[in-house]
């Protein structure tokens, strides 16, 4: 049985400090069957916080805002698709940074 599908918001200072309480409250309030929603402690990713992870997908968003939680919880936890635009640019490098 596959691992069940979790939300991790980083609740550390430097998130915290950028509305990282508000965006775990948006997420808690989307209510995805199957997906639970977790505080978390630091991430390593203080510079681009607010920080979301997905897992087992090993997905990191960064500089979440609670306006981009809906379209996470549509086209990620929903619909499957990443959304690009949130993407930790530092774990999910772009392939087109390589091509000449």
């Amino acid at each position: 049985m596959a691992e069940p599908r979790c939300v991790l918001i980083c609740q550390n200072r430097s998130c915290l400090n950028n509305s990282s309480a508000e965006v775990l409250t948006a997420f808690q309030a989307a209510e995805v069957p199957g997906v639970r929603v977790e505080s978390s402690g630091c991430m390593g990713q203080c510079s681009s916080g607010p920080t979301v992870r997905i897992v087992p997908d090993e997905t990191w968003y960064c500089r979440v805002k609670t306006s981009d939680v809906p379209e996470i919880v549509e086209r990620h936890l929903i619909g499957g698709k990443l959304v690009e635009a949130k993407l930790n640019p530092r774990i999910h490098l772009r392939m087109e940074m390589f091509s000449s």
